[in-house]
């Protein structure tokens, strides 16, 4: 039922950690809003229930028009599984993809891969199963692909779609399994025994010997000045694929493909919301040990020096103010190659916004989560030690 402000705020405090607010009327992330605190819940709490808000335009808040809160999974990884499942209620796993970005960050904008690279085989054979009671619950005839989360080896399910799935392609490519096809003759009647009997279907889900990574093409270099920084309302307008012998080269790939060339040394800057610190204190030490200077904000340059790490550059986050350089200008004179910004609040998003805009306006590349920094510097690595080789799907599927 609806909720007033002040029921929304006892919610918040009493889950203890941040919550997601979503009304009713909202399809694929549109409108949807991650908060961390009282004050952000306040702004859209607000925003969604004044006279001009979006509510507001749509009829109110009411008993068959409420607003949703719903307690959010930090530092959980989203896995997709598609799956093919006949008449009879034989099933194909046709692949199982661990997201790159961490659950929040919608499906459609994050980098995933194939296989999973730090789901345990247990948590992969759950999610096999799950997949399959769900799609027998469905009595579905054709394609399932199922969306979950996974945090300490727990796994919940976040939806179900009985259709093709955007990732039906990519599955394809990565494991040489005509996926489309087979759900095509499926759905006209034959069975999935008949496709194995052909050699069209693997007796089991494929488990390739390297490593594809899926990544999402965003538009933000047709857009100056829009925000970059991914959430759970879908911004890509495309997706392309890395495939190499190790996820960090297969990642490095991706991001080539999407317009984003990775950098081999030079400066970083980092910018890290408080949340993000201890983590991110890993991700610099990881990348000054690739030989990389770094740059960082006031409070993140402290931070890291306090934990040991050096920071060569202090920089002021917009403008100049009286501490640092100015981050815009460093940006803009190409003096950083690469940004690490994961922004916190409506201040600090208002203030990174101009610094992503900046990246984007400039060709930096400009990463908005750790854990899209930490596989850009595996990447960093790889490609460093061991280069990459162009082969065809010809070639891998032969």
């Amino acid at each position: 039922m609806a909720l007033t402000l002040e029921e929304a705020r006892a919610v918040a405090k009493r889950v203890g950690y941040p919550v997601l607010i979503r009304p009713s009327y909202v399809l694929g992330g549109r409108a949807m809003e991650i908060v961390y605190d009282d004050a952000a819940l306040q702004r859209v709490m607000t925003d969604l229930t004044s006279a001009h808000g979006s509510l507001a335009r749509e009829g109110g808040v009411s008993q068959s028009r409420p607003i949703l809160l719903d307690s959010f999974l930090e530092d959980a990884v989203e896995v997709d599984v598609d799956a093919v499942r006949d008449a009879g209620g034989d099933m194909f796993i046709a692949g199982v993809m661990e997201h790159v970005e961490e659950a929040g960050v919608h499906s459609g904008d994050s980098a995933c891969a194939l296989p999973p690279q730090t789901l345990s085989a247990g948590v992969v054979v759950t999610l096999q199963d799950y997949t399959r009671k769900i799609a027998d619950a469905l009595g579905v005839v054709g394609l399932i692909n199922v969306q979950y989360a996974v945090k300490n080896e727990e796994v919940y399910v976040l939806e179900a779609n009985p259709r093709a799935s955007r990732t039906v392609p990519f599955v394809a490519k990565a494991t040489g399994v005509p996926v489309a096809q087979v759900a095509v003759e499926v759905m006209m009647g034959t069975t999935l025994a008949a496709l194995r009997e052909r050699g069209v279907v693997p007796d089991s889900t494929p488990v390739p010997a390297y490593v594809s990574v899926k990544e999402a093409v965003l538009p933000f270099s047709r857009f100056p000045g829009v925000d970059t920084v991914l959430g759970p309302e879908m911004r890509s307008t495309g997706e392309v694929m890395g495939i190499g012998e190790s996820f960090g080269i297969a990642f490095a790939k991706s991001q080539l493909a999407a317009g984003t060339r990775l950098p081999d040394e030079g400066q970083v800057f980092f910018s890290l919301a408080d949340r993000d610190k201890v983590a991110g204190l890993s991700l610099a030490r990881e990348l000054s040990a690739l030989g990389f200077r770094l740059a960082a904000t006031v409070g993140t340059a402290g931070f890291l020096r306090s934990n040991d790490v050096r920071v060569d550059t202090l920089v002021g986050k917009v403008g100049l103010g009286d501490l640092g350089v100015d981050a815009l200008k460093m940006i803009a004179a190409r003096e950083v190659q690469m940004v690490v910004n994961t922004p916190s609040g409506s201040s600090a998003r208002s203030d990174g916004a101009e610094i992503r805009a900046a990246c984007v306006a400039h060709g930096v590349a400009c990463v908005t989560t750790l854990s899209a920094g930490f596989a850009a510097a595996k990447g960093i690595a790889d490609t460093r030690a061991h280069g990459w080789r162009v082969r065809s799907l010809q070639e891998l599927h032969a």
